[in-house]
């Protein structure tokens, strides 16, 4: 989609970009951040940007008028074969998309007021940064997830990481409580065998 035909009304008091991570469990919380957002005022316009290939994927989806999509090109390995290749597609995301999201900025009429970026674009801070212009990061784990990532430190001093994934260690230990989480009900961790 061409980002120069966007909205260019002089009422637009608040321009914001959103940057979701290219897959469809970080793209779809996403948009549901945006659909709320725009509810709170018709001078919020979002900038929804995918890479071409995702626009594909995920259709023109119902979403309110002030909701743009705008497309960086598809400068990272494609949905359908990432995975023979994971850490060579976290690579691009990491140092290919940078680039031309600061060339769509760049061709937007109207001026960007926030970015609201996934967790794991770290780029869009330098970015945002760069440009004097606030970055909102969105982290689409449950909170669950979030905390014990956040107390990692007692997962590794209790001795649950690293995981040794060995034969000896799948026999003797086939589920484990993690109990010292704080904000964390008893998680339990079942192996399957």
């Amino acid at each position: 989609m061409d980002p120069t035909k966007l909205l260019t009304d002089s009422s637009v008091v608040c321009g914001v970009v959103a940057m979701p991570y290219p897959a469809r469990g970080h793209i779809n919380p996403m948009m549901n951040l945006c659909k709320q957002l725009v509810l709170k005022s018709p001078s919020i316009i979002v900038t929804f940007v995918v890479t071409e290939e995702w626009l594909g994927i995920i259709g023109e989806q119902t979403k309110p008028a002030n909701i743009r999509f705008a497309t960086i090109p598809n400068v990272i390995p494609s949905e359908r074969v990432r995975g023979k290749d994971f850490p060579g597609f976290l690579e691009a995301i990491s140092t290919k998309m940078e680039a031309p999201f600061e060339e769509l900025l760049d061709r937007l009429k109207h001026p960007v007021s926030a970015i609201v970026a996934d967790t794991y674009l770290v780029w869009a801070v330098e970015v945002g940064s760069r440009r004097n212009i606030p970055v909102a990061s969105l982290m689409t784990m449950s909170a669950t997830v979030f905390s014990v990532l956040h107390h990692l430190e007692l997962l590794v001093q209790n001795g649950h990481f690293p995981v040794e994934l060995s034969g000896q260690f799948l026999s003797s230990r086939t589920s484990f409580s993690i109990k010292f989480c704080p904000a964390c009900v008893t998680a339990r961790l079942q192996m399957a065998l």
